[in-house]
């Protein structure tokens, strides 16, 4: 098993990309990237902690790949937003790629520049791509939310 972390916005809509992809095995959202311990949803969103919303993506990588993973990233957000997704903005919200190993962040890398390159985009994609740090999981009510309320991405 591996372990895949993706920031593209409200972490509700991302988990749902992610959730039911064959090959994943488990998906967790929470938060990544700041300076405070053991941030609260309410402390994130009210900006100033550096955290960025992100899904923990447990996977198997002889069932789906990681780039098959980050075609999905690159497809479910606009990754030339900086600090905003729809009507979501703060740097909570930022497009971030948190790789756990080298291979994870050439392939991003990669991803990233053909993508660029491409002329899929009118302007330059801003995701960031950085090592992963401290994961902590948010509050279990937000974990797989859109699937216990019903509710799809968007709602």
């Amino acid at each position: 098993m591996e372990q895949a972390i993706f920031a593209a916005g409200c972490f509700w809509g991302v988990e749902q990309a992610f959730m039911n992809l064959p090959g994943v095995t488990n998906t967790r959202v929470g938060y990544i990237g700041g300076t405070t311990e053991n941030p609260t949803y309410e402390a994130v969103c009210g900006g100033g902690t550096g955290h960025k919303e992100a899904v923990a993506v447990s996977f198997d990588p002889k069932k789906i790949s990681y780039d098959d993973l980050l075609r999905v990233f690159w497809e479910i957000h606009d990754p030339t937003s900086w600090d905003r997704q729809g009507a979501d903005h703060g740097e909570q919200y930022r497009s971030v790629i948190f790789y756990t190993n080298k291979e994870q962040k050439e392939k991003a890398e990669q991803a990233k520049q053909e993508r660029d390159e491409s002329g899929m985009f009118d302007s330059p994609i801003v995701t960031e791509i950085l090592p992963a740090a401290t994961f902590c999981e948010a509050e279990e009510y937000h974990q797989k939310y859109l699937q216990k309320n019903n509710k799809t991405c968007g709602a």
